[in-house]
């Protein structure tokens, strides 16, 4: 292993240890260790061990399924370590199974029919770079669900309140927003006469990317329920949706497609006018 590559390894690692100590004050313990700790250790060792097969195999076919496989075993055992529930806490998990069931599926599904990802054509023939990839799926997990687990790990019990109510809210729309332009990306893609071109109909007319500001808003919502439970070093956790949309805007989501996009259509009128006209993020709707 490279240098570079053992210093983002022990970075990846030190982060996520750091987060969750941090949101482990002030939370529930199975026996001496704080569930959000253990919560932390799992969403790394399931990727780990994941790591092993899918190396020996050289594929990437089950790396998203592991992901959320990851944020269901986490939601799974924080709930029943940290039990009994409260009306938050159980709808906060099950909204966060719900979103990783579905999300997983889906992913799933794409990369079976699309016979791999091409992202990990280079990265898979290097077991460190291989390893270092599973790792940061381990630390994606655990900083998104940051806000989740520590309301479910929190010994702090509140009623449902405004910032419940408003933070499920935004969890709904964004959901509903992330499924439907999903959904709407697919069938384009069914029709024969669209192969290789690029959708802007449906909520791709109101947003470049409206799966991506469905996954940010949908995070933020759980953040927002969190709030009133969070006291001292719990308030670390709300870099979970800082995070998301960190990773989507600047790292590995909008700015890949947009160079894809741009390199692809970037010549032609009609793409130069969907551009120009379309949000690339927040939705706004078409005009006329």
């Amino acid at each position: 292993m490279s240098p570079k590559l053992f210093i983002a390894l022990i970075i990846a690692v030190l982060i996520g240890a750091l987060v969750a100590i941090a949101g482990s004050q002030g939370g529930v313990t199975f026996g001496a260790m704080p569930v959000f700790l253990i919560c932390g250790i799992m969403a790394y060792a399931i990727n780990w061990l994941a790591f092993i097969p899918a190396n020996a195999a050289k594929t990437e076919k089950y790396y998203d399924l592991t992901g959320s496989f990851t944020y269901l075993s986490l939601m799974i055992v924080a709930g029943v370590l940290s039990a009994p529930l409260d009306a938050r806490s159980s709808i906060i998990a099950l909204m966060v199974v719900i979103w990783a069931l579905r999300l997983g599926s889906f992913l799933f599904l794409r990369i079976r029919d699309d016979g791999g990802d091409q992202r990990f054509d280079e990265i898979k023939k290097s077991p460190a770079r291989f390893f270092l990839t599973w790792t940061l799926q381990g630390i994606w997990v655990l900083l998104t669900a940051a806000s989740a687990l520590v309301i479910i790990t929190n010994s702090t019990r509140l009623p449902l309140d405004i910032f419940a109510f408003v933070g499920i809210g935004m969890w709904i729309v964004g959901f509903a927003v992330e499924v439907i332009s999903d959904r709407q990306k697919r069938e384009f893609r069914k029709v024969p006469a669209n192969k290789g071109r690029f959708i802007s109909s449906g909520l791709w007319a109101w947003s470049r990317h409206p799966n991506y500001f469905g996954e940010i808003l949908l995070w933020t919502g759980v953040t927002v329920a969190s709030l009133p439970v969070l006291g001292g070093w719990q308030w670390v956790t709300i870099i979970s949706p800082i995070f998301v949309a960190f990773l989507i805007i600047r790292i590995s989501g909008v700015p890949k497609l947009e160079a894809h996009a741009k390199k692809k259509w970037g010549d032609e009128k009609e793409y130069q006018d969907y551009v120009a006209s379309v949000p690339l993020l927040i939705p706004r709707p078409p005009k006329g």
